[in-house]
């Protein structure tokens, strides 16, 4: 019984998986933007970039179906 109540599940897991992939970068930017500011930081950058090319900077999201990487740096940007 388990097994047939799981199936469905995983088949529409596997039916948004696209569609979040699908996500541009520019709207998860300003979900994290959105949550970063509801903490009270108001110095920081987010940027995205090619996953890969993060440097020193903290990964805080993905988008550009995982080749992008959403990297975040406290302070103001120079």
């Amino acid at each position: 019984m388990k097994t047939v109540m799981l199936v469905p599940a995983i088949a529409l897991a596997l039916a948004a998986a696209p569609a979040l992939a699908g996500t541009s970068c520019d709207d998860v930017k300003a979900a994290i933007a959105a949550k970063i500011e509801k903490k009270g930081v108001k110095d920081y950058t987010l940027e995205a970039v090619k996953k890969g090319e993060e440097g020193d900077r903290k990964v805080v999201g993905t988008c550009g179906g995982g080749t992008m990487v959403i990297v975040y740096k406290r302070g103001k940007a120079s």
